[in-house]
């Protein structure tokens, strides 16, 4: 059977994409190395946080005002919890990224937001113990979406809407045809007219042609018992912290129980790695080092590790993403390089790559993720 798109990965980016080209009426096949909703890449690991004070850079925020209107479609549609709003600190220096970063975004797109003094911050959350200097942009909207329940919704969703979905089904290669493309994996070959690919860690295998540079690294997340036990972390904001020496660390409350700690991680302090090489194993130094850093914001979480966990960033030079149809060809659309920042974007970018793949075109501002940019040889 020949489909009208073939969607490569069915993680994050993939699964939505899947969701949106079946709702259009598109005849889609999906195709993942893994099982649904898996542990191997990056759409993982219990917890994502949403904003929309964006300090990476204000052009984002269209994207996600869009995306968070499609999160609300998400969860009424498959009756999901994939996302809650508990608000979020973005706390610092005045002059460093994570706060004047957020603070331009927020006064560009005229978004609701407070400024606080650390004496308002440890007023208002008393976990927090900022330095004397620091301030926080508190964003009301914030919060953090449920990776495994999205990637979930979106596949029973897309089945639901007609999607037929091979897993355990690698891709070995695809090429171009006469009029699409045809993609051979262990057990045949399909053809379709378009195929989106949204490979995550595995960029580099699959789009090396493209000469889009993409490193990967191994990131570590940290579920720590906070001293005296997580009810003190049950209403707590998302959080975003940057010491004075521009490390980030970032967190969440406590949404997994009693038992189940309050989830922190370092933010791009990772090592290169690749699918195959990285190390799952996390050591007692990694734990050490992550408890060193969180207890100067958060003195309660000073008790021991309940649970670690890796996953990849796949990253681009300028960590903005890659989101196009080829430059080259009218049947490729690539989706990938979303440098630890991308998951928030999941239900809008599923929503652009419907429309590259059907039309190659998006009334969605997505110039600033233009492969072009990066390409070195071609």
């Amino acid at each position: 059977m020949s489909y009208d798109v073939i969607v490569i990965g069915l993680g994050g980016m993939g699964s939505a994409a899947a969701y949106h080209l079946a709702a259009r009426g598109q005849r889609v096949l999906g195709l993942e190395k893994f099982t649904p909703a898996h542990d191997k890449g990056s759409s993982h690991g219990g917890s994502r946080i949403i904003r929309q004070s964006y300090f990476e850079d204000p052009a984002y925020v269209p994207l996600l005002l869009r995306s968070y209107e499609l999160w609300g479609k998400l969860a009424a549609d498959s009756g999901r919890d994939v996302y809650r709003m508990t608000g979020g600190l973005f706390i610092g220096p005045p002059d460093c990224l994570t706060v004047a970063g957020s603070l331009r975004a927020a006064r560009e797109w005229d978004l609701p937001h407070e400024l606080l003094d650390a004496a308002e911050i440890r007023s208002r959350y008393p976990n927090f113990t900022p330095n004397s200097g620091d301030v926080a942009l508190f964003e009301a909207k914030a919060g953090f979406a449920r990776p495994e329940l999205t990637v979930q919704a979106h596949l029973d969703l897309a089945q639901k809407a007609g999607v037929t979905l091979r897993f355990d089904e690698q891709v070995l290669d695809w090429s171009e045809t006469a009029d699409g493309v045809a993609v051979r994996t262990a057990t045949g070959t399909f053809t379709a007219g378009q195929v989106v690919i949204c490979p995550g860690a595995w960029a580099p295998q699959l789009l090396a042609e493209f000469g889009i540079p993409i490193s990967v690294e191994r990131q570590v997340l940290y579920w720590l018992d906070p001293v005296g036990g997580t009810a003190a972390f049950a209403d707590h904001p998302i959080f975003i912290d940057e010491n004075a020496s521009g490390m980030q660390i970032y967190g969440f409350p406590a949404i997994d129980g009693p038992r189940g700690g309050v989830k922190v991680a370092f933010f791009r302090k990772g090592v290169p790695c690749t699918p195959e090489t990285i190390d799952r194993t996390v050591g007692d130094h990694e734990i050490r080092e992550m408890r060193d850093r969180v207890r100067e914001l958060l003195p309660a979480l000073d008790g021991p590790c309940v649970h670690s966990a890796t996953c990849m960033y796949a990253n681009t030079p300028d960590q903005h993403f890659v989101i196009a149809r080829h430059p080259d060809s009218r049947h490729v659309t690539v989706a990938c390089g979303f440098s630890g920042h991308g998951f928030k974007f999941v239900p809008v970018v599923g929503e652009i790559l419907a429309d590259l793949a059907i039309s190659g075109a998006t009334a969605h501002p997505i110039s600033l993720f233009d492969p072009r940019r990066l390409v070195t040889t071609r």
